[in-house]
């Protein structure tokens, strides 16, 4: 694939876009790009709803931390480069450097979805603001 000649930042989803443009858009996908560890103890967002599903990808290994070497191949799979790609981890990190990767790659619409799954961490030490919050998930 080539490489993005745009120099465009990767956009920042709020969780009320991230849901309108998986509900409206038919083509837009949403990347789960957390561990096999977090989908299973900490839940997966649930498209059910509006008939998608996510794509659970791992952007790194648990417990190694080791980079994902099919990180691109697992999840542009089917997908055309014109796609809104919406990438989600559990704060918005990880996902900000995944959709920095596919941009690269030539989809030039990877899109953060900057609350993350869990949101950030507040002064209770608790995690708020995420998509578990706010939107609909169901436990691993």
């Amino acid at each position: 694939m080539s490489q993005s000649t745009s120099s465009e930042p990767v956009r920042q989803l709020t969780l009320d876009e991230t849901w309108d443009m998986l509900s409206n858009d038919p083509g837009a996908v949403l990347v789960d790009v957390r561990t096999m560890a977090e989908w299973n103890f900490v839940g997966v967002p649930d498209l059910s709803s509006i008939g998608k599903e996510v794509r659970l990808v791992e952007w790194t290994s648990y417990p190694t931390g080791a980079p994902n070497p099919g990180f691109i191949d697992q999840t542009t799979g089917g997908v055309r480069p014109d796609q809104h790609i919406l990438v989600l981890c559990r704060s918005g990190a990880r996902s900000q450097a995944a959709a920095e990767v596919l941009k690269a790659a030539g989809y030039a619409n990877a899109h953060n979805v900057s609350a993350g799954f869990e949101g950030d961490i507040g002064p209770d030490r608790h995690r708020h603001g995420g998509w578990k919050e706010h939107l609909p998930w169901i436990q691993g």
